[in-house]
């Protein structure tokens, strides 16, 4: 079987800004772009900004809406860290998480200039990413 690949759209308020951000700043190639979208490759998965005719407003805190990407190599993870903390902006900072426990894992949020919120995790314990339904844990309370 083919690799499959993650699509995600999500708003944007302007192309250019948004092209900044994601391809200077986080790092991803640019693809397509039209005056009202802009076709990105994050890590091999195709994200999508389009303008819209909505005003974007800030959510209150990380839930119900943030997306992003579960790294498997601590490495790769640590790298865009090092990155973002050069170029971008947080809205939490990197943290570890349940230490010593199966679902340990390190985590940090950006948010884009659009209030688009990010999530880059890794976890010390692969089978943690899906598995280990007798912890009861999911993110943070809210």
């Amino acid at each position: 079987m083919n690799p499959t690949i993650f699509h995600l759209a999500f708003p944007i308020s302007d192309v250019a800004q948004a092209k900044a951000y994601y391809a200077d700043g986080l790092g991803c190639i640019v693809g397509r772009e039209t005056r009202d979208a802009l076709v990105l490759n994050l890590y091999g998965h195709q994200l999508v900004g389009h303008v819209s005719k909505e005003p974007i407003t800030p959510q209150r805190g990380i839930y119900p809406r943030h997306f992003g990407l579960v790294f498997t190599s601590i490495a790769d993870w640590e790298s865009l860290l090092e990155r973002a903390q050069q170029r971008l902006h947080f809205y939490q900072q990197p943290k570890h998480r349940f230490p010593g426990q199966l679902t340990e894992h390190r985590t940090f949020f950006l948010e884009d200039p659009f209030y688009n919120l990010m999530e880059f995790k890794y976890y010390s314990h692969a089978e943690a990413i899906f598995g280990v339904r007798e912890y009861a844990e999911i993110g943070d309370s809210h």
